[in-house]
């Protein structure tokens, strides 16, 4: 199957077509290769599709792409400490556990509503901490924070600012998460703790 250009759907040739450009008398068959004609070497076939070129194939940037979220844990004074990279599926709250255990002892945790969770509260007072975690618009029970200690969040926000002053950090062209995490860390060691 192929795509003519300026058309929006794939146009099919036939599959017992000679290579030459005489067609045998025979169905249309799009998917079994043609019986009377090998391939030729100078192609790349493969074992698993002999009928068709296996060229490689261009992944989405899932990994460490342009789809990636970056959660941060920082300090009092906005440095980050605690990096960890998803895919843009995951939700927010699926972090929080692995990242507050990295946080050592605190006087409260502030998060956005993305990390709103029952569960995630009950952790955090275990923890002796506030959480000051504004609750989401749809919650049936509505939650009250204190909203002096959450002014100080744009703490966080400016970091993340001071992160994507990065070239590299903003723009995401790596596609493996390893590669993009590193440059995250490298980015975070020059701009906040040399």
């Amino acid at each position: 199957m192929g795509y003519v250009a300026g058309q929006g759907f794939p146009q099919h040739r036939r599959m017992d077509e000679a290579k030459d450009g005489a067609r045998t008398a025979g169905p249309l068959d799009r998917h079994a290769p043609p019986q009377s004609v090998a391939p030729r070497p100078s192609q790349n076939r493969c074992a698993r599709h002999p009928h068709r070129s296996c060229r490689p194939v261009r992944r989405p940037r899932c990994g460490g792409g342009q789809t990636t979220k970056i959660h941060a844990l920082t300090d009092v004074v906005g440095q980050p400490f605690a990096l960890t990279l998803t895919p843009e599926t995951i939700a927010d709250i699926s972090v929080a556990p692995g990242l507050l255990e990295r946080a050592g002892k605190a006087h409260h945790v502030l998060a956005d509503k993305g990390y709103d969770a029952d569960a995630l509260r009950r952790s955090v007072r275990q923890a002796d901490a506030v959480p000051v975690i504004p609750g989401r618009s749809g919650r049936k029970r509505p939650i009250r924070h204190d909203r002096t200690p959450y002014c100080d969040r744009h703490l966080i926000e400016n970091a993340f600012c001071r992160l994507k002053d990065f070239h590299r950090v903003a723009t995401r062209y790596d596609k493996l998460a390893a590669n993009f995490i590193s440059t995250v860390a490298l980015a975070t060691v020059l701009e906040f703790w040399i």
